[in-house]
């Protein structure tokens, strides 16, 4: 009696395995079970992302920020693919610097003295190379200028812009933008600076008003966002006489004397049209 009630449960396991449906209904659970742990897992994985991004929000709350806070950071560099090779061949005219760098930023160019707004860079083969963009931003205008060759504007916020002139080829157009050190054409020639050959003429300005580039190369952004342009104007007004003090002398076959500081381009084109008027 007692080996029959031992091989009872043997028998019931017996016949359980016997039942077509059996192994079926067990291959299903543990599919089922392989199932849900898969799921458990990709869900367990991708929830450790999501936990990263969390704590980077977490640790910079103003995200949107940090663009601008990195082109702040940028450093304005020499519109040249080569800075090691360049030449500064026309300095910009500053009332602050001593006489020999004044005359370094005087341009004679049909018998009239003009201050330079900028500064001329060239190679020492003399040949046209890259000219690329001192600073990130938007190309906010492309032109040809019959004086001062091909001509890109890049607008870099904070009422900063970049001037390229002396540009003999163009290879962006307006509404472009432009990281650091990509490229925007090739330097050429023009009539304004022939005698500097195959060079760019390149501007930083503040506000609408020039500044000193070579003040500012290899200096952070920020700094020039400092720069007051209002001040250096009261203390160039101030010190305007010194003008004539350090101009050359005027060539002793023209009965002209030397023009009033001409500062952009369009007192330029003014010259130009009365001179052919005459």
């Amino acid at each position: 009696m007692r080996e029959e009630n031992n091989n009872t449960p043997k028998n019931k396991w017996s016949q359980m395995f016997k039942k077509k449906w059996f192994f079926p209904a067990l291959y299903l659970a543990v599919a089922a079970l392989l199932l849900t742990a898969v799921v458990w897992y990709q869900n367990a994985d991708s929830q450790v992302p999501d936990a990263q991004n969390s704590k980077d929000a977490s640790t910079n709350p103003h995200n949107e920020d940090a663009a601008p806070v990195m082109e702040q950071q940028e450093e304005i560099h020499m519109p040249v693919a080569d800075e090691a090779q360049a030449e500064i061949v026309t300095k910009f005219y500053s009332y602050d610097a001593d006489k020999k760098t004044q005359q370094d930023g005087i341009i004679l160019f049909q018998n009239r003295y003009y201050q330079s707004t900028g500064t001329g860079i060239s190679m020492p083969d003399g040949e046209p190379f890259d000219v690329v963009a001192s600073l990130s931003g938007e190309v906010s205008e492309v032109k040809e200028n019959p004086l001062l060759g091909n001509v890109v504007v890049m607008d870099h916020g904070n009422d900063i812009t970049t001037y390229y002139a002396s540009l003999g080829e163009v290879k962006v157009k307006e509404g472009d933008k432009l990281s650091q050190g990509e490229l925007i054409g090739e330097a050429g020639k023009n009539l304004f600076m022939k005698d500097n050959g195959n060079h760019v003429h390149f501007e930083l300005r503040k506000e609408k008003q020039q500044v000193n580039p070579e003040d500012f190369f290899n200096k952070p952004l920020s700094k020039l966002n400092e720069f007051e342009p209002a001040k250096a104007e009261e203390k160039a007004g101030d010190e305007g006489q010194k003008v004539k003090e350090t101009k050359p002398e005027a060539s002793k076959e023209s009965s002209e004397e030397p023009a009033e500081e001409k500062s952009d381009e369009t007192k330029l084109d003014e010259d130009v049209k009365q001179d052919e008027a005459k």
